[in-house]
Protein backbone atom coordinates (compact mmCIF):
# COMPACT_ATOMS: atom_id res chain seq x y z
CA UNK A 1 0.00 0.00 0.00
CA UNK A 2 1.54 3.28 -1.15
CA UNK A 3 0.65 6.04 1.33
CA UNK A 4 3.27 8.74 0.66
CA UNK A 5 4.88 9.78 -2.62
CA UNK A 6 8.41 8.62 -3.18
CA UNK A 7 11.28 10.86 -2.11
CA UNK A 8 12.31 11.76 -5.70
CA UNK A 9 8.92 13.45 -6.13
CA UNK A 10 9.74 15.86 -3.31
CA UNK A 11 13.19 16.47 -4.77
CA UNK A 12 11.60 17.50 -8.05
CA UNK A 13 9.06 19.66 -6.22
CA UNK A 14 11.58 21.72 -4.20
CA UNK A 15 13.08 23.67 -7.15
CA UNK A 16 9.57 24.66 -8.25
CA UNK A 17 8.69 25.91 -4.78
CA UNK A 18 11.93 27.88 -4.60
CA UNK A 19 11.21 29.43 -7.99
CA UNK A 20 7.73 30.51 -6.89
CA UNK A 21 9.20 31.97 -3.69
CA UNK A 22 11.77 33.96 -5.70
CA UNK A 23 9.01 35.38 -7.89
CA UNK A 24 6.91 36.28 -4.84
CA UNK A 25 9.90 37.94 -3.18
CA UNK A 26 10.54 39.94 -6.35
CA UNK A 27 6.90 41.13 -6.38
CA UNK A 28 6.88 41.97 -2.66
CA UNK A 29 10.10 43.96 -3.06
CA UNK A 30 8.13 46.38 -5.22
CA UNK A 31 5.63 47.17 -2.45
CA UNK A 32 7.47 50.37 -1.36
CA UNK A 33 7.12 51.66 -4.92
CA UNK A 34 3.38 50.92 -4.85
CA UNK A 35 3.14 52.61 -1.44
CA UNK A 36 4.82 55.71 -2.90
CA UNK A 37 2.36 55.79 -5.81
CA UNK A 38 -0.54 55.77 -3.34
CA UNK A 39 1.13 58.23 -0.93
CA UNK A 40 2.02 61.06 -3.30
CA UNK A 41 -1.55 62.11 -4.27
CA UNK A 42 -3.38 61.01 -1.12
CA UNK A 43 -4.23 64.51 0.17
CA UNK A 44 -5.41 65.81 -3.20
CA UNK A 45 -9.00 64.45 -2.97
CA UNK A 46 -9.44 65.99 0.50
CA UNK A 47 -7.97 69.30 -0.63
CA UNK A 48 -10.18 69.37 -3.72
CA UNK A 49 -13.26 68.54 -1.66
CA UNK A 50 -12.72 71.33 0.89
CA UNK A 51 -11.78 73.81 -1.82
CA UNK A 52 -14.81 72.98 -3.97
CA UNK A 53 -17.53 72.60 -1.35
CA UNK A 54 -16.21 74.44 1.71
CA UNK A 55 -17.44 71.51 3.82
CA UNK A 56 -14.96 70.75 6.62
CA UNK A 57 -17.22 68.68 8.89
CA UNK A 58 -15.25 65.77 10.33
CA UNK A 59 -11.89 66.92 8.89
CA UNK A 60 -9.30 67.44 11.61
CA UNK A 61 -7.01 70.48 11.40
CA UNK A 62 -4.67 68.80 13.89
CA UNK A 63 -4.37 65.72 11.65
CA UNK A 64 -3.35 67.86 8.67
CA UNK A 65 -0.91 69.98 10.70
CA UNK A 66 0.76 67.04 12.48
CA UNK A 67 1.06 65.13 9.20
CA UNK A 68 2.83 68.09 7.61
CA UNK A 69 5.22 68.53 10.55
CA UNK A 70 5.98 64.80 10.86
CA UNK A 71 6.72 64.43 7.17
CA UNK A 72 8.99 67.46 7.33
CA UNK A 73 10.86 65.48 9.98
CA UNK A 74 10.95 62.48 7.66
CA UNK A 75 12.45 64.68 4.93
CA UNK A 76 15.33 65.53 7.26
CA UNK A 77 15.71 61.88 8.32
CA UNK A 78 15.70 60.53 4.76
CA UNK A 79 18.15 63.22 3.61
CA UNK A 80 20.53 62.36 6.46
CA UNK A 81 20.14 58.66 5.56
CA UNK A 82 20.69 59.39 1.84
CA UNK A 83 17.41 57.61 1.10
CA UNK A 84 16.63 59.91 -1.79
CA UNK A 85 13.63 58.11 -3.30
CA UNK A 86 11.73 58.35 0.00
CA UNK A 87 11.95 62.14 -0.22
CA UNK A 88 9.26 62.18 -2.91
CA UNK A 89 6.27 60.97 -0.80
CA UNK A 90 7.55 62.78 2.31
CA UNK A 91 7.79 66.08 0.44
CA UNK A 92 4.39 65.58 -1.16
CA UNK A 93 2.76 64.86 2.21
CA UNK A 94 4.48 67.86 3.83
CA UNK A 95 3.30 70.28 1.14
CA UNK A 96 -0.21 68.92 0.57
CA UNK A 97 -1.04 68.31 4.25
CA UNK A 98 0.30 71.79 5.02
CA UNK A 99 -1.88 73.24 2.28
CA UNK A 100 -4.90 71.42 3.74
CA UNK A 101 -4.12 72.81 7.21
CA UNK A 102 -3.94 76.34 5.77
CA UNK A 103 -7.20 75.87 3.88
CA UNK A 104 -8.98 74.53 6.98
CA UNK A 105 -7.60 77.45 9.01
CA UNK A 106 -8.98 79.92 6.47
CA UNK A 107 -12.40 78.28 6.68
CA UNK A 108 -12.75 78.03 10.45
CA UNK A 109 -9.67 79.55 12.09
CA UNK A 110 -6.77 77.92 13.93
CA UNK A 111 -7.81 76.20 17.19
CA UNK A 112 -5.50 77.15 20.05
CA UNK A 113 -4.95 73.73 21.66
CA UNK A 114 -4.28 71.85 18.41
CA UNK A 115 -1.89 74.64 17.38
CA UNK A 116 -0.06 74.26 20.71
CA UNK A 117 0.13 70.46 20.25
CA UNK A 118 1.55 70.91 16.75
CA UNK A 119 4.15 73.41 17.95
CA UNK A 120 5.09 71.06 20.81
CA UNK A 121 5.50 68.11 18.45
CA UNK A 122 7.70 70.17 16.12
CA UNK A 123 9.83 71.25 19.08
CA UNK A 124 10.14 67.63 20.25
CA UNK A 125 11.37 66.50 16.83
CA UNK A 126 13.88 69.34 16.70
CA UNK A 127 15.10 68.50 20.22
CA UNK A 128 15.48 64.79 19.34
CA UNK A 129 17.50 65.74 16.27
CA UNK A 130 19.71 68.16 18.18
CA UNK A 131 20.31 65.74 21.07
CA UNK A 132 20.84 62.44 19.25
CA UNK A 133 21.14 63.25 15.56
CA UNK A 134 19.57 61.04 12.91
CA UNK A 135 19.00 58.12 15.30
CA UNK A 136 17.17 60.31 17.80
CA UNK A 137 15.02 61.85 15.08
CA UNK A 138 14.19 58.42 13.68
CA UNK A 139 13.17 57.13 17.12
CA UNK A 140 10.85 60.08 17.67
CA UNK A 141 9.34 59.71 14.20
CA UNK A 142 8.53 56.04 14.81
CA UNK A 143 5.53 57.11 16.88
CA UNK A 144 4.58 59.91 14.50
CA UNK A 145 1.90 58.07 12.53
CA UNK A 146 -0.10 57.08 15.62
CA UNK A 147 0.14 60.66 16.89
CA UNK A 148 -0.91 62.24 13.62
CA UNK A 149 -3.75 59.86 12.72
CA UNK A 150 -5.47 59.73 16.12
CA UNK A 151 -7.07 63.21 15.75
CA UNK A 152 -8.65 62.24 12.42
CA UNK A 153 -10.38 59.20 13.90
CA UNK A 154 -11.40 61.17 17.00
CA UNK A 155 -12.85 64.05 14.94
CA UNK A 156 -14.68 61.71 12.55
CA UNK A 157 -16.49 60.00 15.42
CA UNK A 158 -17.07 63.16 17.46
CA UNK A 159 -18.74 64.93 14.53
CA UNK A 160 -22.46 64.22 14.14
CA UNK A 161 -22.33 64.19 10.34
CA UNK A 162 -18.75 64.14 9.02
CA UNK A 163 -19.78 65.17 5.52
CA UNK A 164 -16.46 66.82 4.71
CA UNK A 165 -14.32 63.68 4.84
CA UNK A 166 -12.99 62.54 1.47
CA UNK A 167 -13.27 58.80 0.87
CA UNK A 168 -10.71 59.10 -1.89
CA UNK A 169 -8.00 60.34 0.46
CA UNK A 170 -8.66 57.63 3.01
CA UNK A 171 -8.76 54.88 0.40
CA UNK A 172 -5.32 56.02 -0.77
CA UNK A 173 -4.07 56.09 2.83
CA UNK A 174 -5.47 52.58 3.34
CA UNK A 175 -3.74 51.31 0.20
CA UNK A 176 -0.41 52.91 1.14
CA UNK A 177 -0.36 51.53 4.68
CA UNK A 178 -1.51 48.11 3.49
CA UNK A 179 1.56 48.03 1.24
CA UNK A 180 3.88 49.04 4.07
CA UNK A 181 2.35 46.48 6.44
CA UNK A 182 2.76 43.67 3.91
CA UNK A 183 6.32 44.80 3.18
CA UNK A 184 7.08 44.83 6.91
CA UNK A 185 5.88 41.24 7.22
CA UNK A 186 7.92 40.29 4.15
CA UNK A 187 11.09 41.82 5.61
CA UNK A 188 10.32 40.85 9.24
CA UNK A 189 10.44 44.55 10.15
CA UNK A 190 8.30 45.13 13.27
CA UNK A 191 8.24 48.91 12.86
CA UNK A 192 6.82 48.76 9.34
CA UNK A 193 4.41 46.01 10.36
CA UNK A 194 3.07 48.08 13.27
CA UNK A 195 2.86 51.12 11.00
CA UNK A 196 0.84 49.13 8.48
CA UNK A 197 -1.52 47.58 11.03
CA UNK A 198 -2.12 50.93 12.73
CA UNK A 199 -2.70 52.72 9.44
CA UNK A 200 -5.06 50.10 8.08
CA UNK A 201 -7.06 50.09 11.33
CA UNK A 202 -7.33 53.91 11.39
CA UNK A 203 -8.32 54.07 7.71
CA UNK A 204 -10.97 51.39 8.14
CA UNK A 205 -12.41 53.22 11.14
CA UNK A 206 -12.69 56.49 9.23
CA UNK A 207 -14.14 54.82 6.13
CA UNK A 208 -16.64 52.91 8.28
CA UNK A 209 -17.74 56.20 9.85
CA UNK A 210 -18.21 57.76 6.41
CA UNK A 211 -20.18 54.74 5.19
CA UNK A 212 -22.42 54.82 8.27
CA UNK A 213 -23.11 58.52 7.74
CA UNK A 214 -23.88 57.88 4.08
CA UNK A 215 -26.40 55.20 5.07
CA UNK A 216 -28.09 57.54 7.53
CA UNK A 217 -28.23 60.31 4.93
CA UNK A 218 -29.72 57.99 2.31
CA UNK A 219 -32.42 56.76 4.69
CA UNK A 220 -33.37 60.30 5.72
CA UNK A 221 -33.20 61.76 2.22
CA UNK A 222 -30.41 64.20 3.13
CA UNK A 223 -27.34 64.84 0.94
CA UNK A 224 -24.78 62.05 1.34
CA UNK A 225 -21.63 62.28 3.40
CA UNK A 226 -18.12 61.40 2.42
CA UNK A 227 -16.79 63.33 -0.52
CA UNK A 228 -15.19 61.49 -3.44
Amino acid sequence: MKVLPELPYFRRLVPGVRKVKRHMDAVLDWLPVAATVFAVPQFLPQLASVWRTGDTAGVSWLWAALTSVSNAGWIAYFALSRFWTALVPATSATVLAGALAVLLARRRGVPFRPAAVTAGWAALLALAWAAAGRAGLGTALTASFVIQVAPSVWTAYRTDRPTGISRGSWLLILAELLCWGAYGLHKSDPRLTVLGVTGVAASMLVLARVRHTNSDSASSGQPGAGRP
